[in-house]
């Protein structure tokens, strides 16, 4: 096949990790990098053997084939509309767009264009995952049953060097670790019929104490604790708490655990792409722990992005598709909503569980 061309835009600091893997993939090229920062755009550029330009430059030219769009939350939908409409694909960090609206804009323009869309979070796609959903779909556990799932943590202020954001519309713990969960989850269970919850702000103004804001105080503005309940259309019942109110830094909770008619399967944190799996069956007195049956197990963020490429190529789904990024997405909201309702709050949206990966 030939090389998928693409455009960066967003040269912070997780561009580095996309970067670096991109140029071990045959059929990715990332011809020129852009962002607000020309001077952090050339140094990137240099670095990776690619062009700097302006975002502008970069939208018009007819020789890229796809963008990939690594700004800030914020920003996300914005970059993702520009480049369907210059005639891109686009392939996104998470989240797919603050906001449902934006999120279903870019699905239905992509539509009309005949483009596609893919978003990260692609770590369910690294080794340690996919086997537990190959462990799942052999049967190993007989029917799954319940998952609960937990991302508990004191927040990003003690060593972020921006952690505003975080504590902003499309931050805190739900929508900045929650599309990891949430995509693990529907991976392995399937989409999601309604979600309800229970969401609070426990601390409503925060201190930095990194470096270089020092003092600085954080008015908190979204929930910094989110416990939900998830009925997946499967008939499996869900349980999933993100915080950043864990002041004691450490939780002994499990990551995920999938429970069902013949054992228990411990799914490793869904943040990376490696282990450890670890499976107990009926009657068992110990867990085992599972080699892992594929590989991508050390950070390969834009695998997600490959198979995006592949799949143009192909004629098939991609994997880390739009249409699971705004499930996961409506998801997120859904608990917010519900936190505010009092009620639960039935999803409008569906999509495929993704393909599983070949063991090849």
């Amino acid at each position: 096949m030939s090389k998928m061309r693409v455009g960066l835009i967003g040269c912070g600091k997780i561009s580095d990790a996309y970067l670096k893997n991109v140029k071990q993939y045959e059929e990715l090229d990332i011809v020129a990098c852009a962002d607000m920062n020309l001077e952090r755009a050339a140094a990137k550029a240099e670095e990776y053997g690619a062009r700097a330009c302006t975002v502008e430059e970069l939208l018009a030219d007819p020789g890229i084939d796809a963008v990939l769009n690594l700004t800030i939350p914020i920003a996300h939908a914005e970059i993702a509309l520009k480049a369907l409409n210059a005639g891109k694909h686009v392939y996104g960090e998470k989240p797919l767009a603050v906001t449902c609206e934006q999120g279903r804009e870019i699905m239905e323009l992509a539509g009309r264009k005949g483009l596609r869309v893919g978003s990260a979070p692609d770590t369910f796609l690294g080794g340690g995952i996919q086997t537990c959903r190959k462990l799942i779909d052999d049967g190993w556990i007989g029917k799954p049953l319940a998952a609960v799932a937990f991302m508990m943590s004191k927040g990003h202020e003690g060593w972020h060097p921006d952690p505003e954001f975080y504590y902003e519309p499309g931050g805190g713990p739900m929508f900045d670790m929650g599309p990891y969960y949430l995509t693990a989850l529907v991976n392995l269970l399937g989409p999601i019929e309604r979600v309800t919850g229970s969401a609070h702000i426990g601390v409503a103004e925060r201190t930095i104490t990194s470096a270089p804001k020092r003092g600085k105080k954080i008015e908190v503005k979204v929930p910094t604790h989110v416990a939900g309940v998830l009925d997946f259309a499967s008939g499996v019942i869900g349980t999933l708490i993100t915080s950043f109110e864990v002041f004691g830094g450490a939780s002994d909770l499990p990551r995920i655990e999938i429970y069902g008619t013949q054992g228990t399967l411990r799914v490793p944190d869904p943040n990376t792409f490696g282990g450890p799996v670890a499976l107990r069956l009926n009657g068992a007195k110990e867990w085992s722990d599972i080699p892992l049956a594929y590989g991508l197990t050390e950070n390969s963020r834009g695998i997600g992005l490959l198979d995006l490429a592949r799949a143009v190529a192909e004629g098939r789904p991609h994997r880390a598709s739009g249409e699971l990024a705004y499930h996961v997405l409506e998801a997120m909201h859904g608990f917010h909503a519900a936190a505010e309702s009092g009620q639960h709050y039935a999803m409008r949206s569906r999509c495929e569980r993704p393909a599983p990966l070949p063991l090849a």
